[in-house]
């Protein structure tokens, strides 16, 4: 067993597509082309920011990929913008989550989140879902002012838990993130719940699953 099992949030833990979820009916037709600008934007930012070395907080990035979004789909209106923020402090976990992560500490692992998002985001996140008894530490890159796939991000997990990295499981939906994760000498399992073509062939991720609940079944 490893001493830790590492977990991105943001359409690993947390459905990003929930907020639009909750107000489809609302926003019509173009609902999920509209959710999929603001997804796409939102990391798009996070990479441009770092990559010329800058930073601005990952709500302020959420606020204006959503702004992006209305504006390439003029369709929805604008009069959802703040009830789809609103609901972004309260997206629902996947159905897997909570699951998973009670058996991963039921078999003696350190569990916690490593994310772009800011730590009122998370915090949020993690009481709407009713993960706080089930996580040992929730880290954002807050902390060092860059995003992932950065390599300081990934060692805020070693900082903070006083372990080697060889001795994390990183888990992410983001196959990037799982190159980085990989990259940084983490174990990293890449869930791939869409069923997405590999874009990365160096570092292999450690193994592909279609959802959380075949975690705790991976040889490690």
């Amino acid at each position: 067993m490893p001493r830790a099992y590492v977990f991105d949030a943001y359409g690993t833990l947390f459905d990003v597509h929930a907020a639009i979820g909750r107000h489809r009916a609302a926003a019509g037709p173009d609902a999920d082309r509209f959710s999929e600008i603001w997804r796409a934007k939102q990391l798009e930012y996070s990479w441009t920011l770092t990559l010329a070395g800058q930073y601005v907080e990952f709500w302020t990035l959420t606020e204006r990929a959503l702004d992006h979004a209305f504006a390439r789909v003029p369709s929805i209106d604008r009069a959802l913008r703040q009830r789809l923020l609103d609901a972004y402090f309260e997206l629902d976990a996947f159905p897997d989550a909570r699951a998973t992560l009670a058996a991963l500490k039921g078999a003696g692992a350190a569990t916690a989140i490593l994310s772009n998002g800011s730590p009122r985001m998370l915090a949020g996140a993690v009481e709407g879902a009713k993960l706080q008894g089930s996580l040992d530490a929730v880290l954002s890159v807050d902390a060092i002012r860059m995003y992932k796939p950065r390599p300081e991000v990934y060692r805020l997990v070693t900082d903070r838990m006083g372990i080697a990295p060889a001795d994390v499981v990183f888990v992410s939906s983001n196959r990037w993130d799982v190159m980085g994760a990989a990259q940084f000498g983490f174990r990293a399992v890449w869930v791939n719940r869409a069923g997405l073509p590999d874009e990365y062939l160096a570092p292999a991720p450690l193994a592909t699953v279609s959802d959380l609940a075949a975690l705790p079944q991976i040889a490690v």
